[in-house]
């Protein structure tokens, strides 16, 4: 049975950093993309970042050059380093698996339960 465990959210000043882990379980991930999505109160899910099994990434522009995505392989493990936050990163992050670079939440079949990230000004 395939889990994703998110973990490492919080509450952050304007400015401060996070690093969110991702922990993956039973099932097979090395050939797939690992996605980062988010959802604020009242918006719809969104990307922020995913990264592939050759550490190719891709971001949203609402993240580039604050945000980075990585994974290690053998601990079947993804992270979203977090930098340089603003009150607009608040949100529920999601962790997912998905069969490529996809921006779209429809393309990947697996999710986390979500991690509560609250940035304060």
């Amino acid at each position: 049975q395939v889990q994703l465990v998110e973990s490492g959210g919080g509450l952050v000043q304007t400015g401060g950093s996070l690093r969110l882990s991702c922990a993956a379980s039973g099932g097979t991930f090395s050939s797939y993309f690992m996605g980062w999505f988010r959802q604020a109160p009242g918006k719809e899910r969104e990307f922020v970042a995913t990264v592939g099994w050759s550490a190719d990434t891709y971001y949203a522009d609402s993240v580039k050059g604050r945000f980075t995505i990585s994974r290690d392989i053998a601990k079947n493990t993804v992270y979203l380093q977090m930098n340089s936050l603003k009150p607009e990163d608040t949100a529920v992050y999601y962790c997912a698996r998905g069969t490529g670079p996809w921006r779209n939440s429809r393309q990947y079949d697996y999710w986390g339960q979500g991690t509560q990230v609250t940035v304060s000004s």
